[in-house]
Parts: structure tokens; sequence; C-alpha cells
């Protein structure tokens, strides 16, 4: 089971932390991936990380601004986000499974949390 939390109302240009703390199992040898959806919008692909945290991928949308990182201790993984922009609101969803970048090709879904950027 995956638990998002963090979400929440922040200004154009603030900052949050997104946290998906796993429970039940052990996701460690999972890549963990951010996933976001905006109402009326297909679900896309934000950031991912492989099992040690070594290597990590963004969507082009928010290269730069966001950071993915896991703690496979914690069996936590978080989404620092920072320069948000209005189009970066949608709800946020934690994901586990193979790394590549569709949904479908992760099997465990985090219930989601949402994000509102004002401007």
């Amino acid at each position: 089971q995956l638990q998002a939390s963090g979400g929440g109302l922040v200004q154009a240009g603030g900052s949050l932390r997104l946290s998906c703390a796993a429970s039940g199992r052990t996701f460690s040898a999972y890549v963990m991936a951010w996933f976001r959806q905006a109402p009326g919008k297909e679900r896309d692909f934000v950031a991912a990380v492989n099992w040690s945290g070594s290597s990590t991928s963004y969507a082009d949308s928010v290269k730069g601004r966001f950071t993915i990182s896991r703690d496979n201790a914690k069996n936590t993984v978080y989404l620092q986000m920072n320069s948000l922009k209005p189009e970066d609101m949608a709800v946020y969803y934690c994901a586990a499974g193979s790394g590549r970048r569709s949904p479908i090709e992760y099997n465990y879904w985090g219930q989601g949390t949402q994000v509102t950027v004002s401007s």
C-alpha cells in the first residue's frame, strides 16, 4: 500500500514537498514514480527514481524545478516541488513499477494528493 501526502494550497513560485510512504511490503526493488492528473486530462508522468536512488528522470515540464528522491530505510519516496506554477495544479499520485513513463507500467498506486497553485 502506498500513502501519498503533502499536497496543499500554495502561491505560484512557492514550494511543496510530497511524500509517499509504503506499507505492507517493501518497495525497495521497484522504480518509484510520481504522476499527476488535472481535471479532464490524462494521468501524466512527472518523475521517477530507480531502486537505489542513483538514477532519476523527469518530465520536461518539471525538469530543474522538481526533485525526486527515496529513502529505502523508511520505505518512502519524496517529490520536492519548487517554483510552482498554476499549470502544476493537479492530483499527484505515487506509484511503484517498472520505470517507464506510462501509467500502465506501474502496478501499485497511492490514493493521490491534491496540489493547488494560486496565481
